[in-house]
């Protein structure tokens, strides 16, 4: 990164150049590009390493990669189980919660890389004026908006799948007040609100607690490379051990995540089975 004075970049500097997407268009179609590019990798990366586990799968004793994929299964049907009570949904619904469990885990997973290492590597082969380059995609509200829209789009198609279009129609104007015409524009107005503020939390969860990691990261390289540089060690040292250290407790963070999105996405498809 060039500093705006030519020398070396401040602290500030620093944090504001890693925050900026590689970005195409303007306006309210301005594309994030780096993120699409990251979001789409990893969700292939996790299809391929699940092809692979099928096509290898035995029924012998599993190897390690077909042991995790198996109880990553088995969670996850278990936990469909539990909230989704259709068995016919589960068909679609539990894999698709298993997809958004381990696609969601290794857009978080992004986060563990050295904070400098792509970015570097994209400025030493990117065209003129190409300089940003963020990788962890769900620390962009525009990606974890879209899952959380997606969800909502699921739940609107099982509502309707489940009730019949009449149906849910009735249960917006009649829920959660009581079927009384006069408490119709309430109840409509209380589920459309419903509706927003889930699907705004399931988003905001998810890019609020990335983006500070993401944060938490860039200020452990700055001040673990400042405190080792004091004491006569090399920059580098300083930030492979002050991020391994967080790097550890990190993991920790985006499996929680990944499987708090995950979970609450199954939640919102069970609510959709259900009447009121």
């Amino acid at each position: 990164m060039a500093a705006a004075t030519g020398n070396a970049p401040t602290a500030g500097e620093y944090i504001i150049h890693h925050l900026h997407h590689l970005q195409a268009g303007k306006g309210f179609w301005t594309l994030n590009l780096d993120s699409i590019f990251w979001s789409l990798l990893m969700g292939a990366l996790g299809c391929y390493v699940l092809w692979r586990v099928a096509r290898a799968v035995t029924s012998g004793v599993p190897g390690r990669l077909q042991a995790a994929v198996e109880f990553l299964v088995e969670m996850v049907d278990t936990q469909a189980k539990g909230i989704v009570h259709n068995a016919q949904s589960r068909k679609m619904v539990a894999p698709l919660a298993l997809t958004v469990f381990i696609w969601i885990f290794l857009m978080n997973a992004m986060d563990l890389l050295p904070v400098d290492l792509i970015p570097a590597i994209w400025h030493g082969v990117a065209p003129q004026g190409a300089d940003y380059m963020r990788v962890v995609p769900t620390a962009d509200l525009s990606v974890t908006m879209a899952l959380s829209i997606t969800v909502l789009l699921i739940c609107i198609f099982y509502n309707v799948k489940i009730k019949g279009a009449g149906g849910w129609l009735h249960e917006m104007v009649s829920a959660p007040f009581g079927d009384k015409i006069f408490l119709y524009p309430f109840n409509f107005v209380f589920q459309l609100i419903e509706f927003v503020a889930k699907t705004v939390s399931h988003g905001m969860r998810l890019f609020g607690n990335m983006y500070a990691g993401e944060l938490i990261f860039m200020l452990i390289a700055l001040m673990g490379g400042a405190f080792f540089t004091a004491i006569g060690l090399p920059l580098a040292v300083g930030h492979v051990i002050a991020g391994t250290a967080w790097a550890i407790f990190h993991i920790l963070i985006i499996t929680l995540q990944a499987f708090v999105f995950m979970m609450l996405a199954l939640v919102y498809v069970g609510q959709a089975h259900d009447a009121h």
